[in-house]
């Protein structure tokens, strides 16, 4: 099984070293356009293998392409970092070109790879990957809803001072201030989240969630990314292991939600064909209204990217 991860920066070399320790695969190909970066990445994280008692080869490229060849999954995380005071959606122009550079590559080089998208703004260069692939829906689409949820159960974990291992949950929507936490379909040991935190405090939780990529950028002064990484690395696993995982990720609607042609967060069962299925959860007003407000951001977007002329 090969893997090729596209930016060479701190969420796609943690991605790498990740799938390279898990031994996710046989060969993890780093690329970026920066000279001698992805090579100095990939020769630092095959150094530890010795260490880390892993065997995955980890080589690193610096924009040929044609050494991605015949990848199974590639995951691109390509694009300009958010900086302080910068919205996601401040990186749409600089960073929809460079997926589209990006994936007019891949899919030259690895027509049959299912392509995995973490670049921001997260769903609408879904979006953009989508378009430019010209592949099924089940094989373009992108890490948001993982992330998310990783953050929700670290900040419901510290308020009850349990293991985040034990913590279900589920977010949807879009990736950013407009996701949509379901406490509802949140549960830690099989016990509803609602009987162990007042509303209150989960509202508070539910908020800081929304903010998180936010939180970090303000914290140091660029995107995070540990948790990017190893989020994007679970879904690669995911994907080639076939392990059936129900995770939360960006994907492209036709009809399910009432929703068609946008990429949002929701849940799907991922396998070695991509998304397997969508699951339509039997949401309740409130939550489908916050859905729709979700929808509504995405959509907004969207049209700019569409306005550009660019597909």
């Amino acid at each position: 099984m090969k893997v090729t991860v596209v930016g060479a920066g701190n969420v796609g070399a943690t991605c790498a070293d990740v799938l390279a320790k898990n031994q996710v695969a046989n060969e993890v190909v780093l690329l970026d356009i920066k000279e001698n970066f992805a090579e100095g990445k990939a020769l630092d994280i095959w150094q530890a293998a010795a260490i880390n008692n892993f065997d995955t080869r980890v080589v690193g490229t610096t924009n040929d392409y044609s050494r991605t060849a015949k990848s199974d999954v590639v995951v691109i995380t390509s694009g300009i970092p958010r900086k302080p005071g910068m919205s996601r959606d401040d990186l749409i122009s600089t960073n929809a070109n460079i997926v589209k550079t990006v994936t007019s590559e891949i899919v030259k080089y690895s027509p049959d790879a299912i392509i995995i998208i973490v670049s921001n703004p997260l769903d609408v260069m879904t979006y953009a990957a989508f378009l430019t692939a010209k592949k099924p829906a089940t094989k373009v689409f992108g890490m948001a809803g993982i992330l998310d949820t990783a953050r929700y159960k670290a900040f419901l974990a510290t308020e009850l001072d349990c293991s985040p291992k034990d913590i279900q949950a589920v977010l949807m929507g879009g990736h950013g201030d407009t996701m949509v936490p379901l406490p509802r379909y949140t549960t830690v040991g099989g016990i509803p989240v609602t009987e162990l935190v007042s509303k209150e405090k989960l509202d508070a939780i539910v908020d800081r969630t929304k903010k998180g990529g936010g939180e970090i950028v303000n914290l140091l002064g660029t995107s995070a990314w540990y948790a990017p990484g190893a989020a994007a690395a679970q879904m690669v696993e995911a994907i080639l292991k076939d392990q059936k995982r129900v995770f939360p990720v960006c994907a492209m609607l036709d009809g399910e939600y009432g929703m068609k042609n946008i990429a949002m967060g929701v849940p799907v069962k991922l396998g070695k064909n991509g998304i397997e299925n969508i699951i339509e959860l039997q949401l309740n007003t409130e939550e489908m209204a916050l859905l729709k407000e979700s929808e509504g951001h995405i959509k907004g977007v969207m049209d700019v990217l569409d306005g550009m002329n660019l597909f």
